[in-house]
C-alpha cells in the first residue's frame, strides 16, 4: 500500500437518537453530512465515512484501564494535527458537559508525546481525539 495516499476508511457505529446525532457530529465535532435515511446517516469524519445506525437500544461497552483512566473499549476517533487538536479542544469545552478524559498531555518529553481527549456522543458513543507532537511517532514502538 503506498505511504503517499492513506484511503479513507468507513465505520458503522449504532444510536439511540438521529437528530440529535445529526446536531452533535455537525455542529459541535464539525463534520459534514453526506447520504442520509430515516435510520442512519453518514458524516465526513475528517475525511472518513462514518455512518450513525439508529437503534433500539445501545450495547454495554466494557472499559479498560490505561493511565490509571477508564477508557471505553469501544471508541473511535482521530488522530489530528498538534494545533487542529487544541482547537478542537477549544471548541468542545463549551459543548461537552463532561469528558470521558479531559485534555491532556500523554508521555509528556517523550518520543511518543500525544495530546489527547476523550468525550461521548449522544447515545453514549466513546470517541478519542489526539495529536502526536512528533506524528512520525504514531505507529513507533
Amino acid at each position: 500500500m503506498s505511504k503517499t495516499h492513506t484511503p479513507p476508511f468507513h465505520l458503522a457505529f449504532p444510536v439511540i437518537d438521529l437528530p440529535k446525532t445529526e446536531t452533535f457530529y455537525k455542529n459541535v465535532i464539525g463534520c459534514k453530512i453526506g447520504r442520509t435515511s430515516d435510520r442512519w446517516i453518514d458524516f465526513d469524519f475528517f475525511g472518513h465515512q462514518v455512518t450513525a445506525h439508529l437503534v433500539n437500544e445501545m450495547p454495554h461497552v466494557a472499559t479498560n484501564l490505561v493511565d490509571e483512566k477508564n477508557v471505553p473499549s469501544s471508541h473511535f476517533g482521530a488522530v489530528l494535527r498538534w494545533d487542529d487538536w487544541h482547537q478542537l479542544r477549544d471548541r468542545l469545552i463549551p459543548h461537552v458537559s463532561e469528558f470521558l478524559i479531559g485534555p491532556y498531555i500523554r508521555f509528556k518529553g517523550e518520543p511518543g508525546e500525544q495530546a489527547t481527549m476523550f468525550i461521548t456522543d449522544p447515545s453514549g458513543n466513546g470517541l478519542e481525539f489526539k495529536a502526536f507532537k512528533n506524528p512520525e511517532m504514531l505507529f513507533a514502538s
